[in-house]
């Protein structure tokens, strides 16, 4: 199996209008969609669709109503011309933890039959239940790729809207590392990224993983609302919604 653990650390940096940093160890999952049934089978305290210690569901990505992600990636790859024939699929995301996760950004890694990356899609939430999912196509087989794209939809209410993201992104190999820095009138208001090691997914590992974050999806939903208190109380203000969305996808050049 393909399949991967990778243990890291998320680290924000915001630059404007007011300094504020805060960094916390988390894990997350490298997954193959194809391997999902496998690995429900082979690996104690793991579920895939059902409840577990820590598990996977389908309904938490994509369309979120629980139906094939594969058919998902699929579907838009093949809306945007991308290959979607004889594809490898991989997420890393967050798992469920006693059935509960939230996951900021999730990203999908898709591969060709000779394992050449093709596109990167990259799955942001927010904390009102909203998602946009930004669609890249991947000319090069490099190791590291760079994105840009305007921001398409609210995320944190202390930023405007009027912001553009760049995206740098390492294959997975050993190690993963995502960057993203958020611009505004080309100004750099934040900085932010998600770094791991690596480890085989298998029992032993992700029990490890477990037991060095026992609580880490609840910690993730508690430090997000723990920070946004403080920077209220630095007197940032509070930037309201101009809509709701469910789940847009944009594809980006």
């Amino acid at each position: 199996m393909t399949s991967s653990i990778y243990n890291g650390t998320v680290i924000h940096k915001r630059f404007k209008p007011k300094i504020h940093f805060f960094k916390y160890n988390i894990f997350s999952l490298l997954i193959d969609l194809y391997e999902l049934e496998e690995l429900d089978k082979k690996i104690k305290f793991f579920s895939f669709n059902k409840f577990n210690l820590i598990s996977f569901y389908e309904k938490d990505h994509g369309d979120r109503d629980g139906s094939s992600l594969i058919q998902w990636v699929k579907k838009n790859l093949k809306e945007n011309n991308i290959n979607s024939e004889d594809i490898k699929i991989k997420l890393l995301c967050y798992p469920r933890i006693f059935g509960y996760v939230f996951n900021p950004l999730s990203v999908f890694f898709i591969y060709d039959s000779s394992d050449k990356l093709i596109s990167i899609l990259y799955e942001v939430k927010n904390t009102f239940g909203e998602q946009h999912t930004y669609i890249f196509k991947v000319e090069d087989n490099a190791k590291f790729f760079e994105h840009n794209c305007s921001k398409k939809f609210h995320v944190s209410p202390f930023i405007e809207m009027n912001c553009n993201y760049f995206f740098r992104i390492l294959k997975p190999g050993e190690k993963i590392s995502i960057i993203i820095d958020q611009y505004q009138l080309d100004e750099k208001i934040l900085y932010a990224s998600q770094d791991g090691k690596r480890v085989n997914f298998n029992t032993k590992e992700l029990i490890k993983s477990y037991l060095k974050h026992p609580l880490m999806t609840f910690k993730i939903i508690s430090a997000i609302h723990f920070e946004a208190f403080k920077l209220w109380t630095k007197g940032i203000k509070i930037i309201q919604r101009k809509f709701k969305i469910k789940n847009n996808i944009t594809f980006e050049n």
